[in-house]
């Protein structure tokens, strides 16, 4: 890795010549590095421009060509999951609670209800290992275990876990796995889609014979690099469970200053939850003021999910909780979170809310 760093080498690792054989080696060490983390085999696991497009191979792969099929998706999962399967099946419905948890009696009744309405069990089942918005953990092996007793196909979204709680891929036995690169601390624009052994899926990319077969096009070897880096560090012994107690104080003390505030309650499950998300409603504000309050002291904060900034929309997550999905906060932190950031939010969020407050009179 250091030589082909060191000489500036940009060749296609699908190339025989010196350069694209150089290039070739760096890009499988940053590959063996991925699959070293989750617990697979190299081969398993398919280099993607990040989590949206590992999430829509994975539906694409399945579906390709049995249009409108039913695909048993909750409304908790992220909107690339969901969009994807509505364009290209139809989605039967997945109940969740009012923590945003997906058991795996309620995937065993969607597949019951899929028979019944549409004649046939979903293609394919969705559940996320955690939930995005709230932090909620999925109980993700019970739904796994309910679909290989039922013969169906299930898709793993572990883009908000991945890096943050320990996941054996291998031991997990989904047969599609999808993460992203940015969300544990690599670069942006890189993920991939982890195939189970033996599993043969269409691509979504078609066009040349990259990623052996699997997605088409020239791959971005520079953030495969540092994917590589970032998950050879999370991969040193003790480094995830150390960050996932540094980032749980954190959350922890950010979930004390906001619940001081009357009329402030927390959203999900607050104790069995990733440990760098932690999400709030605001009763008596909307959300967006909020932020921006927040942002003009420093701190910045999201309402509702990561992939909604553009919409003016109500959380579809929070919908689906039955709680208010206009008046949602979502904290999050990271390996770069300091007691200075968190400092910044505990004196400033009382004071932020109490403004609104007055001013709505």
């Amino acid at each position: 890795m250091a030589e082909w760093a060191d000489l500036g080498v940009t060749a296609d690792p699908g190339r025989v010549h010196t350069e694209g054989r150089m290039v070739r080696a760096t890009l499988e060490d940053a590959r063996d590095r991925v699959a070293d983390l989750f617990g697979v085999r190299p081969r398993q696991v398919v280099l993607t421009s990040g989590g949206t497009e590992a999430v829509n191979s994975a539906v694409w792969g399945v579906l390709a060509g049995e249009p409108r099929v039913p695909v048993a998706c909750a409304a908790v999962e992220h909107s690339a999951v969901r969009e994807a399967s509505a364009r290209h099946g139809t989605i039967v419905e997945v109940d969740v609670d009012g923590r945003g948890r997906i058991t795996g009696a309620a995937v065993g009744e969607a597949i019951e209800r899929s028979a019944v309405v549409h004649g046939r069990t979903p293609v394919l089942v969705h559940c996320q290992v955690a939930n995005h918005e709230v932090g909620t953990l999925q109980d993700v092996t019970g739904v796994v275990d309910r679909c290989r007793e039922a013969g169906v196909p299930v898709h793993v979204d572990a883009v908000a876990a991945a890096g943050h709680v320990p996941l054996d891929l291998e031991a997990l036995g989904a047969d599609l796995v999808s993460v992203s690169s940015h969300k544990m601390g690599g670069p942006a624009g890189m993920g991939a889609l982890i195939v189970r052994r033996g599993l043969r899926i269409d691509p979504l990319l078609v066009g040349g014979e990259q990623e052996r077969g699997r997605r088409a096009g020239l791959e971005d070897v520079a953030a495969a690099v540092g994917f590589g880096a970032a998950a050879a560090a999370l991969a040193e012994p003790g480094r995830i469970g150390a960050e996932a107690a540094a980032a749980h104080e954190a959350t922890g003390r950010l979930l004390d200053a906001a619940l001081s505030v009357d009329g402030v309650l927390p959203y999900g499950d607050v104790t069995d939850r990733v440990p760098h998300i932690v999400c709030l409603g605001v009763t008596g504000v909307e959300a967006e003021p909020v932020v921006l309050g927040l942002d003009q002291a420093g701190v910045a904060v999201h309402s509702g999910s990561s992939c909604s900034s553009e919409s003016l929309e109500p959380s579809p997550v929070l919908l689906a909780m039955g709680v208010d999905g206009e008046r949602s906060l979502r904290l999050s932190v990271g390996w770069s979170t300091t007691d200075a950031d968190v400092d910044a939010f505990v004196g400033a969020f009382a004071d932020v809310v109490a403004r609104l407050r007055d001013l709505r009179g």
